[in-house]
C-alpha cells in the first residue's frame, strides 16, 4: 500500500487517538526533532452542500488540534487532527517529518498500513450494519395497460 502525503496526513488526522499514540512511540522515541509550533486548539468550520452538490452552506464548527516539528535532519511536519489532544497532534506532526526521509518504508509498514487496515475494517463493519436496515422496495407489473 502506497500513500501520498495528503493521504497519510488524512489517515493520521482520523486515526483514534490511542491507536496512534501507540504505533507512533517508537517513533518519537527515536526522532531527534524541535518543536516549531506547540499544539494549539482552535476550531474549523465545517461546510455541507445541500444534496451534495447544491448551494453551500456552514454546517457547524469542529474542534480541532494542530503543531508542527521539524527533524533535526531538516523535514519540517505538520500535524492537524480532530479534538483536542495534544500528544496526538505531536505524533502526527513527527510521522509527518519522518515520511519525507528514509525511514517512510519503515514507518508506512509499522504505522500507516495497519492504521489503513483498521479504519477499512470500520468502515466495513458500518456499511454492513447499515446494509442490514436496507428495505428494497419494487413495483409490480400487473400486465394493465
Amino acid at each position: 500500500m502506497t500513500f501520498d502525503r495528503p493521504g497519510w496526513l488524512g489517515l493520521l488526522a482520523t486515526a483514534p487517538h490511542d491507536r496512534l499514540l501507540a504505533l507512533a512511540a517508537v517513533a518519537e522515541a527515536t526522532a531527534d526533532h524541535h518543536i516549531l509550533r506547540a499544539p494549539e486548539i482552535g476550531t474549523v468550520m465545517l461546510r455541507g452542500r445541500t444534496g451534495g452538490t447544491g448551494a453551500p452552506f456552514n454546517l457547524g464548527e469542529m474542534t480541532v488540534t494542530r503543531a508542527s516539528v521539524l527533524l533535526a535532519s531538516g523535514p519540517v511536519g505538520h500535524g492537524h487532527i480532530q479534538g483536542r489532544n495534544h500528544q496526538a497532534a505531536l505524533a502526527v506532526a513527527l510521522i509527518d517529518a519522518l515520511m519525507q526521509t528514509p525511514r517512510a518504508p519503515a514507518l508506512t509498514a509499522r504505522i500507516l498500513t495497519p492504521l489503513a487496515s483498521e479504519r477499512d475494517a470500520r468502515r466495513d463493519s458500518r456499511a454492513s450494519r447499515a446494509a442490514a436496515t436496507k428495505v428494497d422496495f419494487f413495483t409490480l407489473l400487473r400486465g394493465d395497460d
